[in-house]
């Protein structure tokens, strides 16, 4: 039986982790995910659930809460008419099979493994956010044919690694690409529902040790965390979009780039034994 104690201490770690989460989601355009898998790592590593599959359950988790929220934003942005569906249906194929690719390696590594990726990727996304610049380009167009055959799969691959949406790489390669940034934000939404639907799939049949998994895990979704995250963010993140109207965004999101950075070498330093 769960010690209720336990789960209470789990409860009210997750409340906080999910309002900063919804928060920073809607302040600084980021997604959720980046910050979620942090901070479930840390909140069952602080409640000692510290076995060989925990990056499993943190990133399944938060890949969860990532086919509800992307589902909303693709609709807000849809009313809009800054969906660009042609992207997402070309798309489509290859962030699908990488996703999947993405739950059959992440199953095959150990938790250790998991926070080396995941770190090393964070500190990329970290210095693009601090480092990167709205007019540069890799080409006036999306890639098309051999490219995109190899960058679909590498992003829907990369990020369930990393237990996220499809902003962090989506939103980049438009840009990069010469689309704009609202219809680049808007469609990297709906790779967020093509990275995290098949991916969630796969998880939900991954055999987690109940001796070493945090209460209620099903498959390798913890289902308090998903329940507790969706709740807050749709509280917070209005808020988060509110302030970012008052406020200029790019400091904080150099600030939230260095916070992401020395997150991602602590998490390193851990993987690594020092």
């Amino acid at each position: 039986m769960t010690d209720p104690g336990l789960l209470v201490q789990m409860l009210a770690l997750l409340l906080v982790a999910g309002a900063v989460a919804g928060l920073l989601a809607g302040l600084l355009g980021v997604g959720g995910g980046i910050v979620l898998v942090m901070a479930f790592f840390h909140v069952f590593e602080t409640l000692g659930f510290t076995g060989p599959q925990l990056m499993q359950v943190c990133l399944a988790t938060s890949l969860a809460t990532i086919i509800v929220t992307s589902a909303r934003s693709v609709m807000a942005h849809n009313r809009t008419g800054a969906v660009d569906w042609a992207i997402l249906r070309g798309w489509a194929p290859g962030i699908v099979v990488g996703a999947a690719l993405g739950v059959l390696v992440a199953a095959s590594l150990r938790s250790q493994t998991l926070q080396l990726l995941f770190a090393a990727l964070g500190i990329v996304v970290g210095l693009y956010m601090a480092f990167g610049r709205p007019d540069w380009r890799l080409g006036q167009d999306m890639p098309r044919g051999l490219r995109r055959v190899v960058i679909g799969p590498v992003i829907g691959l990369l990020s369930v690694l990393m237990g996220i949406g499809g902003g962090s790489f989506g939103v980049p390669l438009m840009t990069l690409h010469g689309r704009p940034i609202h219809q680049a934000v808007a469609t990297a939404a709906g790779f967020g529902m093509l990275i995290a639907v098949p991916s969630v799939i796969g998880f939900l049949f991954l055999t987690v040790d109940p001796a070493t998994r945090p209460p209620y895990t099903f498959g390798a979704v913890n289902l308090p965390a998903f329940a507790i995250i969706i709740a807050m963010t749709l509280l917070t993140a209005p808020l988060g979009a509110r302030l970012a109207h008052r406020m200029n965004p790019k400091p904080l999101r150099r600030v939230f780039a260095v916070f992401l950075i020395v997150v991602a070498l602590n998490m390193l330093r851990k993987a690594l034994g020092w």
